[in-house]
């Protein structure tokens, strides 16, 4: 039997339980991977708390979308995989679990240079970094403003803009200044006074602007800044995003991603580890937890610990 966390109402993080499942069997066009590391995203304790939009629960349901792990079963039909490749694993309901059977599209084969725990880490957030840039068109010429920078999605949001060229101005609390200086970034402290610390930051006007934190103080000061409302893009301010103007993505934005958005959300998952093979990329890791504490890590995140979280079988 394989292990999983479930639930079966919507709730606290103690709604979480572990729980044996039938073994997975692969069939035409699957791949059976036993999982080494689940990356807890913040998206996971919204849906699971309510606070993301979800069908009701009529069976218990899994958690999880990211992980890293070893191919233990390739289906008939499936090319460029084998039993032993390690991989990555994205968009593939179910990852806190010992196994998950997960389709081809998937998955990335993970080197050997990249632990099981940046694995886990990359999917949700880099995913989503990588096509709101690319969505908002970041290039070289551009003075991109990243509202809370130091979390996964904004530390990848970082990452990307200064390897495209871009001058990149990154809020967050002072103690986590260090951690954006050395990925690259201006960082300013939010609060009081945002808008005359960014102005006094930028080198030149602020061209673009990436919205991870979702205040008020954000939106007012993006809107402040930016002309072009096209290119003012947020990842939380979804249901009211058209209300300012602005670009909603993810969020609970009420217009689906494009086929040519959701590619670029596919294409970060190998260009993500090409480039945390050659040590261009930084995925801050935060607590490793065994799989049985998942109540635990999602109290972690909602209370924003600081790096990426880890479940392990």
């Amino acid at each position: 039997m394989a292990r999983a966390i479930v639930y079966t109402e919507i709730g606290s993080p103690d709604v979480l339980h572990l729980t044996e499942v039938p073994d997975h069997l692969a069939g035409p066009g699957e791949i059976v991977v036993r999982i080494e590391a689940a990356g807890v995203n913040p998206i996971d304790a919204k849906i699971r708390g309510g606070r993301r939009p979800s069908p009701p629960i009529t069976e218990p349901r899994p958690v999880g979308f990211d992980g890293a792990g070893v191919v233990d079963q390739v289906g008939d039909g499936v090319e460029g995989f084998a039993v032993g490749d390690r991989v990555a694993i994205r968009d593939a309901h179910g990852t806190y679990a010992s196994a998950l059977l997960v389709r081809p599209e998937n998955l990335a084969l993970l080197p050997d240079a990249v632990t099981a725990a940046e694995g886990a880490g990359i999917g949700i957030p880099a995913g989503t970094a990588y096509q709101v840039l690319r969505s908002l068109a970041v290039g070289p010429d551009d003075v991109l403003l990243v509202h809370a920078g130091s979390g996964a999605v904004g530390q990848a949001a970082v990452q990307f803009a200064v390897a495209w060229g871009a001058t990149v101005i990154a809020t967050a609390s002072p103690s986590r200044h260090a951690q954006l200086r050395e990925l690259g970034a201006i960082p300013v402290a939010y609060g009081d006074g945002l808008l005359e610390r960014v102005r006094d930051a930028a080198p030149s006007d602020v061209t673009v602007v990436f919205d991870g934190a979702g205040t008020d103080e954000a939106i007012e000061v993006s809107l402040a800044l930016v002309a072009d409302r096209d290119r003012i893009g947020t990842i939380v301010r979804g249901p009211d995003a058209a209300s300012f103007g602005i670009r909603a993505f993810s969020g609970g934005s009420p217009v689906p991603l494009t086929d040519e958005e959701q590619a670029w959300r596919a294409e970060a998952l190998p260009k993500t580890i090409e480039l945390l093979a050659s040590g261009d990329f930084v995925i801050e890791l935060g607590p490793e937890l065994p799989l049985a504490e998942a109540a635990r890590a999602h109290e972690l995140v909602e209370a924003h610990v600081a790096g990426k979280i880890v479940l392990v079988p």
